[in-house]
């Protein structure tokens, strides 16, 4: 392939490896735009918590949107708007999943810029979910069916939306975004990466504008995505993995053994 990394490492400072604008690859073959984040969930890890996750994604050149490294408000469910109140899209995903307003379940990043919208679900008689960190996966689960999770709402990181974006397409889910640049600063950076209107609404097309896209996902500590890394003794090691493509639709798991005794570079968490 011949790859740019545009979701990466080291946007604000440097980094020795996957830094934006970064290329990958032989130089020849397919052009690709590629978003990384080498541990999606780096406090999960950290603090032994559930739901850390390694995730690339990777797309036709020119069709992944170049998110600058902000917060981004984001919304992934079907036939919903980012500009409707909660309320109404409760209803909405309630009406469309088949299911009551007091049986949807709503998951959202546990933050105090969060407090008043889980009050508001919670008065409209939805639950909960709240997670800590690794909003590609919860992302994700609402275009899982096993995952019980109905609605994902709520502001987090920019590239992680993108990267989300890529997986909910190949899915057939659908996402909306808009950036929350908090000074001048963050307003001429999106101007900079392409985006005149920092504020506009970002329909899914326009987060993953290509209709090829590839993302991949391997769990670090277990979740309702995937589960994390087993260590099953002696030098064998177990992980489990998600492939998913838009083009064919095809979300293959993967469980991988591997061997430490020829690999004593790879790194032990």
């Amino acid at each position: 392939m011949n790859g740019v990394v545009v979701i990466g490492e080291g946007e604000l400072d440097e980094a020795p490896m996957l830094y934006i604008g970064e290329e990958l690859g032989t130089g020849m073959g397919p052009k690709v735009d590629i978003a990384v984040d080498p541990l999606e969930g780096t406090s999960i890890v950290a603090k032994g918590h559930n739901n850390a996750m390694a995730v690339i994604a990777v797309a036709d050149k020119g069709t992944l949107l170049h998110a600058p490294d902000m917060y981004m408000e984001k919304i992934a469910a079907g036939k919903v708007s980012l500009l409707d109140p909660i309320e109404e899209t409760i209803d909405i995903v309630a009406e469309a999943n088949n299911k009551r307003v007091q049986d949807l379940t709503v998951i959202i990043h546990e933050r105090d810029r969060h407090d008043e919208l889980i009050e508001r679900i919670r008065a409209k008689g939805s639950r909960v979910k709240l997670f800590g960190d690794g909003d590609v996966g919860a992302a994700i689960a609402t275009a899982l069916p096993h995952t019980g999770i109905d609605l994902f709402v709520g502001i987090g990181g920019a590239p992680e939306g993108v990267i989300s974006a890529a997986a909910l397409k190949a899915l057939g889910g659908d996402m909306q975004a808009r950036l929350v640049p908090y000074t001048k600063a963050e307003e001429e950076r999106c101007i900079e990466m392409g985006l005149q209107d920092p504020r506009q609404l970002l329909k899914l097309c326009d987060l993953v504008s290509g209709n090829d896209a590839i993302f991949a996902a391997t769990g670090v500590s277990s979740g309702e995505l995937l589960d994390g890394v087993r260590f099953l003794g002696g030098d064998l090691i177990e992980t489990h993995s998600i492939v998913m493509r838009s083009k064919t639709k095809t979300v293959p798991y993967i469980t991988a053994h591997h061997h430490l005794e020829h690999k004593p570079h790879l790194v032990m968490l």
